[in-house]
């Protein structure tokens, strides 16, 4: 496995806490256990950046500045279903359970040792991510198929010619088939600089897989978030 097939795998966390000292110590420590992090001082910060980027994760602290983790959690569930693992130094019961009700996947009262740590979040995206699909599961877009063990795009039957780019950013959509990712996002899990590079990319692949690429049905865009594959089925 190259560096940046790896890159493009490593489950990304966001971690929100006001405590400077504790966010770096969590950084360096998910980052050294495989990890992808990124850090954010509050719930404005969080939000700014999840409106740029694609989070497997979140560890979010309780008490800061603002917008609590509690009220945080709660918004975030109106809309996301993104695992969240509440930390906090209150340990009580009542908290425990408000934290769960609001929409918390997981509850870890400080002080933790950062091995739990690790394993809760560890099990939180297990329970996340659905079972791997074959490796020759077929993505299905109306007249056009997807073979993501070849590599391989036709259409009504007649193989269809990518370029190394679309190659890698439909490899991308298909292994992650009905979920958003942003401009940024898919230029760093692809190693690209320009995130104009991107939307030059979608518009391309749209002409080749769908009907009506100005009004398309599979290769969708996320108002304010970036794109989406949307397929009929994997099968």
């Amino acid at each position: 496995m190259t560096a940046a097939q790896s890159s493009m795998e490593d489950p990304h966390l966001l971690v929100v806490d006001d405590d400077e000292r504790l966010r770096a110590l969590l950084h360096r420590y998910l980052t050294s256990n495989g990890y992808r992090v990124t850090a954010a001082a509050d719930a404005a910060d969080a939000r700014a950046l999840m409106k740029s980027m694609a989070f497997d994760l979140l560890v979010l602290d309780v008490m800061m500045p603002g917008e609590s983790g509690f009220d945080l959690t709660k918004s975030l569930r109106t809309h996301s279903q993104v695992p969240i693992l509440i930390l906090t130094a209150k340990s009580d019961a009542e908290d425990r359970i408000a934290g769960l009700e609001f929409g918390a996947d997981d509850y870890l009262p400080k002080p933790f040792e950062p091995r739990e740590l690790l394993l809760r979040v560890g099990a939180l995206l297990r329970r996340a991510t659905p079972p791997a699909r074959s490796a020759h599961s077929e993505v299905r877009m109306g007249d056009a198929a997807y073979d993501p063990e070849r590599g391989q795009l036709s259409r009504k039957g007649k193989p269809v010619h990518l370029t190394s780019s679309e190659a890698a950013l439909l490899q991308l959509f298909a292994a992650n088939a009905g979920r958003s990712f942003s401009r940024t996002d898919l230029c760093t899990r692809l190693g690209v600089t320009l995130e104009r590079s991107i939307d030059v990319q979608v518009t391309r692949l749209r002409r080749k897989i769908e009907e009506d690429p100005k009004l398309p049905l599979y290769l969708q865009t996320v108002r304010g978030v970036g794109y989406v594959l949307v397929p009929d089925r994997v099968s």
